[in-house]
């Protein structure tokens, strides 16, 4: 593969990194009602929380870096878009509020989600 390719699959590697970003914030909305994305999220969000803290990157991260130096790119020299997501995925917050944020986020969807079990099991009575 030519260097352009990876910098194109990075970039789809951070568009797909902020996809899952917004899927650990949103999806307590369709898991309130569908059991399996419930799971998903609730793991996704325990990893979330594991990764940060204990300081480990998370392996979208590893895999855009490795195709950044696949292409050849010495800083980030993927497309404008990519650029954009970027600043997003990696705003410059704390792990301190990052972790925070992920914890108290962690406990208000676990919170909604037993609620949902509980009507679940009514539901089904």
């Amino acid at each position: 593969m030519g260097p352009n390719v990876y910098l194109v699959l990075a970039d789809a590697t951070v568009w797909l990194h902020l996809g899952w970003i917004a899927f650990l914030v949103l999806g307590v909305v369709p898991g309130r009602r569908i059991r399996w994305v419930r799971r998903l999220h609730l793991a996704g969000l325990g990893l979330a929380v594991a990764l940060t803290a204990s300081g480990w990157l998370c392996p979208l991260t590893h895999l855009e870096v490795w195709l950044l130096q696949q292409g050849g790119a010495t800083g980030y020299s993927g497309t404008f878009l990519g650029r954009l997501a970027e600043t997003v995925v990696y705003a410059p917050v704390p792990r301190w509020a990052v972790l925070a944020a992920a914890v108290v986020w962690t406990g208000l969807t676990a919170a909604v989600y037993v609620r949902a079990a509980r009507s679940d099991r009514q539901g089904r009575s």
